[in-house]
């Protein structure tokens, strides 16, 4: 746990030092001692520190929501990216865009409600005959309702000429340019979703021994799962509206997790708070020095370093893969 916080502390100062702006790490240094020019200061804190405090949001949101979707679901590969929850985030997003509604507050409650309905999705597809005892076919469930999301994404883009642009930078997946005002909205539902959490993590560690356990310790095992449902939606929503929908952080992060302190969701989630900062932050840093002085989408690079732990994840259970 220490030293992940410690790489998590590494990966906001790299966010500071490089980023936007003709102003290289020894500027944004003096900055950070206190000196330094007027167009230096103006680059770190009004460009790069609020898009650092959202990365460390979004990262810790993503990476929790993963972790508590892959408990209730009781499947290493639910992730929320991958099953739709993500995307229906986005695309009820994209629908309050395309109806004029600019409030960032108003975003995130939108947002979460999608999330919430790819959530019920995912539950009543791990309800399913087989579901559980593969995995893969879950995934392949969250694929069809993901596709779906996006293409209706898309048709709303061309419905709406006007709104289409807003949109399209949305949906790439990005903290490029994002208002610390919509995460300013989002603390009442994250302040509920902590205590949720808080009070979620004791029943999902006996849940995870199975129902008949969870119920001898005096667990409700239907009411644990739909409350952490509600946590997922609240956290993934918020996440979403905040950046856009940004895959594979909720699987490369507690899987991570997991090979480093074992399968307890009491130990594994305290130490997804600082693998997520650590993975989305320094994604983040990747994506603006690649191809200077452009940026690559933030879920590209996501992609890229979840991609090889979906494979892994995979491999070691011996599912086939279709």
């Amino acid at each position: 746990m220490p030293v992940a916080c410690l790489a998590a502390v590494l990966a906001c100062l790299a966010s500071l030092l490089w980023g936007a702006g003709n102003i290289g790490p020894a500027q944004a240094w003096a900055v950070l001692m206190g000196q330094g020019s007027e167009e230096a200061r103006f680059v770190v804190t009004e460009l790069r520190a609020p898009r650092t405090v959202i990365g460390i949001a979004v990262g810790m949101m993503l990476a929790c929501g993963g972790a508590l979707m892959q408990v209730v679901a009781r499947n290493p590969l639910a992730e929320p990216g991958l099953l739709g929850v993500s995307a229906g985030a986005a695309f009820a997003v994209a629908i309050a865009l395309l109806l004029g509604m600019e409030a960032a507050g108003l975003h995130v409650l939108v947002a979460q409600a999608g999330a919430l309905l790819g959530c019920l999705f995912v539950m009543s597809t791990v309800r399913l005959s087989g579901a559980r005892q593969d995995p893969v076919r879950l995934v392949l469930a969250g694929a069809a309702l993901s596709s779906l999301l996006v293409a209706l994404t898309s048709l709303v883009l061309l419905i709406d000429q006007r709104a289409a642009d807003e949109i399209r930078f949305w949906v790439i997946g990005s903290l490029a340019g994002r208002s610390l005002e919509a995460l300013g909205g989002s603390l009442p539902s994250l302040m509920l979703a902590l205590a949720l959490t808080l009070w979620l993590v004791r029943p999902l560690a006996a849940l995870a021994l199975g129902e008949a356990v969870a119920s001898g310790l005096g667990h409700h095992p239907g009411r644990v799962r739909k409350l952490t449902v509600l946590v997922v939606a609240l956290l993934v929503g918020a996440a979403t509206a905040l950046a856009g929908p940004i895959a594979f952080v909720g699987l490369a992060v507690p899987y991570v997790a997991r090979a480093l302190c074992g399968a307890d969701i009491r130990r594994t989630l305290w130490l997804c708070l600082p693998l997520g900062v650590v993975m989305l932050v320094s994604a983040d840093v990747v994506s603006r020095l690649l191809v200077r002085p452009s940026e690559l989408p933030l879920g590209v690079l996501t992609t890229l370093l979840g991609a090889p732990v979906l494979i892994a994840v995979v491999r070691a259970r011996r599912l086939p893969i279709l």
